[in-house]
């Protein structure tokens, strides 16, 4: 992804996974721009399951609908890859999932390897409407790529802001690295935010010699998250600020949020927890922020979180020099 400097750190191929809904139109705005700015391979990927409708009592017949439920997964799919291509950015190739759709886009995930998989936040369903909590955080728990899960409505994208969550983990510098380097096609403010839970204080105060020890702790926890901010200079280009929070993770993430415009803040994290001193696993941090933040948050996978899944940043290129958008393929 470019940056003023020339750096990028570019997926190398972006998954769009949509259902057609109102809140994935956003999800196809977002991938096209990402791809067309980046010449990433896009690809564009709609999951349907199979509806039986049972008649007649006490003796039960079946009658198989399956061809009318495939034939508007068909036309959603269509209507999703015609709306990126009318933005000017070829779609590599749909593909037309037919199951689960969580197990059905994790699989195609594990075909494809992509470097950034996009996606809404009410689901993949083309029967009903899943909310968050089945489908997007389903995904997030299990996939091995980075995840984006978009929201906050037309005024989310692009971004002004990102704000990364780092606790010292590898899959946390590689979700800040690629959320600083989307933020930074934008010219958006970065920040990295490290959590730091102070100890509670005991009856009676802090001896002046606690207090030093306290005092050093948390100059030990600026120093790191600066050398972080710099490490992350190296790669995209651009500097984040850095910012130690009294909190806990998740509540020191969407505190430092708040701050600006919600909905036009980038939040990011590893799926391994933001906290300092306890871990906190995917499914406790990852989903109170997916649920609480009004804008877009990306979730990017531990490196040896999933059997037999691969460092992500194999599928992320670090090159120098800005990627030309690709040309429009007409059909």
């Amino acid at each position: 992804m470019d940056t003023e400097n020339g750096v990028v750190v570019q997926p190398n191929r972006i998954l769009l996974a949509t259902d057609g809904s109102e809140d994935a139109r956003l999800a196809c705005r977002v991938a096209a721009d990402l791809a067309g700015r980046t010449g990433a391979e896009l690809h564009v990927a709609h999951a349907w399951r199979h509806h039986i409708t049972g008649l007649g009592y006490p003796t039960v017949a079946w009658t198989d609908y399956s061809y009318l439920d495939e034939r508007e997964a068909r036309r959603v799919l269509a209507t999703e890859v015609d709306t990126v291509e009318a933005s000017g950015v070829a779609v590599s190739e749909p593909h037309l999932l037919q199951g689960p759709p969580i197990d059905a886009i994790l699989d195609l995930c594990d075909e494809l390897r992509p470097g950034l998989l996009v996606m809404g936040s009410r689901g993949l369903g083309p029967v009903g409407r899943i909310f968050l909590g089945s489908v997007s955080e389903g995904v997030v728990h299990h996939a091995w790529c980075p995840v984006f899960v978009v929201r906050g409505g037309e005024e989310a994208w692009p971004p002004a802001r990102v704000v990364a969550g780092d606790d010292g983990s590898k899959s946390a510098e590689l979700a800040a690295r690629l959320a600083v380097s989307m933020g930074g096609l934008y010219a958006a403010e970065a920040t990295l935010v490290r959590a730091y839970a102070s100890p509670p204080e005991p009856i009676g105060g802090w001896s002046p010699e606690d207090r030093r020890g306290l005092n050093l702790m948390r100059s030990r926890e600026e120093g790191a998250l600066i050398g972080r901010a710099e490490a992350i200079e190296k790669v995209t280009g651009t500097r984040p600020g850095s910012r130690v929070v009294d909190a806990d993770a998740a509540l020191a993430l969407l505190l430092v949020a708040e701050e600006g415009e919600e909905r036009k803040t980038l939040v990011a994290m590893g799926s391994r927890g933001l906290g300092v001193v306890d871990r906190v696993r995917l499914g406790s941090v990852s989903t109170k922020v997916l649920r609480i933040a009004r804008g877009p948050v990306l979730i990017h996978a531990s490196p040896t979180g999933q059997t037999g899944a691969r460092d992500p940043g194999e599928a992320v290129t670090v090159v120098r020099r800005p990627v030309p958008a690709p040309e429009r393929v007409i059909s």
